[in-house]
Parts: structure tokens; C-alpha cells; sequence
């Protein structure tokens, strides 16, 4: 299933293609956060790929847990998880 977000006007920050890899067994909800003006989340199944655009300097955080609760398991700078970089795709692709 194809994931979309509410895109930020043009001249707010140059967007970068991303990709994320749930490779857990757990449930993980994928947050950015520290873009002002500006939400993202999805929930994400084991082993399901997400793919998004966001500013360069976005942070996705990924959240793991079960029904109940959920912790903070990771920071990863959206740069890190660009799916190309010029002209050259990543192992993402």
C-alpha cells in the first residue's frame, strides 16, 4: 500500500526521496516531528517499505511496541535514508 503526506510548499525546503524498512516482528509507527507547520506518521507492519518526501534536514523517528505502549527506538536524519543520490539509486530501490 502506497503511503502519501501533506506536502510542503515549494520554497519552505528542498524535499529529498526516502525509503524505510520495517525489519522487525514488531508494529512500528514512523513520526516525524521536528518540521514546524508540518505533520507526518504511519504505522508500519513488519516488512513493509515506506517510501516519503521530506525536507533534507527532517528526522524520522521510529517508534516500536505492542498494543499498550511504544518507545522511542530510533533517530535516523532523512539524509541517511535518501533513496538516491545524484542519479545513483541506493539499496533501498
Amino acid at each position: 500500500m502506497a503511503s502519501t503526506l501533506s506536502p510542503l510548499k515549494s520554497n519552505e525546503s528542498e524535499q529529498i526521496l526516502c525509503g524505510y524498512i520495517n525489519a522487525t516482528n514488531h508494529i512500528q509507527v514512523a513520526r516525524i516531528s521536528n518540521i514546524s507547520n508540518w505533520y507526518f506518521e504511519r504505522v508500519l507492519f513488519p516488512g513493509q517499505r515506506l517510501m516519503f518526501e521530506a525536507p533534507q534536514d527532517a528526522q524520522l523517528e521510529i517508534h516500536t511496541g505492542n498494543i499498550a505502549s511504544a518507545i522511542l527506538s530510533d533517530t535516523i536524519p532523512c539524509d541517511r535514508l535518501q533513496v538516491m543520490k545524484r542519479g545513483v539509486p541506493s539499496k533501498f530501490a
